[in-house]
């Protein structure tokens, strides 16, 4: 049986890319290594950290010697840290946000990147120049932070992360073809925002499975 290890920095996304992996992926066996004072630690230092860094990599070597067949990387803050990684472990490394980024550069050159954090908002934008870069072509990017969405949800007001979101998105439609969603968390309002926009809405996580269901044939 195929061995995917799903590494997070938070246990959110935890149980919806269990969900996920039962519906795609059923025949897989899924793993969890979580350890949430990794994004704790970017969030409060603005940055990766080489502590951070470290440990990153560490759980990813857990995950080999767990005896996984494919490392799949579940928050985009760590990003750089998973693209570097890849070429270090002896099994595929795999972005959650990867599939969600080429759709996006395939669909439109004029992209917003919606984010609650300024942390994974830069990742997300570098993740799409790249990959832009490597097809040669070019893309716009606008960013939309939602200040204060995130604080709202760790204080217990979804209504007023997903009202923040909402206003960052509208800010955002009028200059973009295509909106992506940095956090695989942000997924379930991926509908209401492209009804109230009028725009393609991408979120990671399905695509991010459905990626890696391809590859693992």
């Amino acid at each position: 049986m195929t061995r995917v290890f799903a590494v997070h920095t938070a246990t959110a996304l935890i149980e919806p890319i269990t969900a996920l992996f039962k519906e795609h992926l059923p025949q897989v066996k899924l793993n969890h290594i979580a350890d949430d004072s990794l994004i704790q630690e970017v969030i409060a230092e603005g940055r990766l950290t080489p502590a951070v860094k470290r440990r990153m990599l560490a759980c990813y070597y857990a995950a080999v010697d767990a005896g996984a067949d494919y490392i799949f990387n579940t928050c985009s803050s760590v990003g750089e840290v998973a693209d570097t990684a890849k070429f270090l472990m002896p099994v595929p490394l795999i972005r959650i946000d990867e599939q969600m980024a080429l759709k996006a550069i395939s669909l439109s050159a004029r992209i917003g990147v919606l984010a609650t954090l300024p942390t994974t908002l830069q990742p997300t934008a570098d993740l799409l120049r790249r990959l832009a870069a490597e097809q040669g072509k070019k893309i716009e990017l606008v960013d939309g932070l939602a200040e204060g969405a995130f604080q709202a949800a760790m204080s217990g007001n979804p209504q007023k992360h997903d009202e923040l979101i909402l206003q960052a998105s509208k800010s955002v439609a009028p200059r973009v073809d295509v909106i992506v969603l940095a956090q695989g968390s942000m997924a379930r309002m991926e509908a209401r925002l492209a009804a109230e926009t009028g725009k393609t809405v991408l979120s990671s996580p399905l695509l991010g499975v459905l990626g890696l269901k391809k590859l693992i044939g």
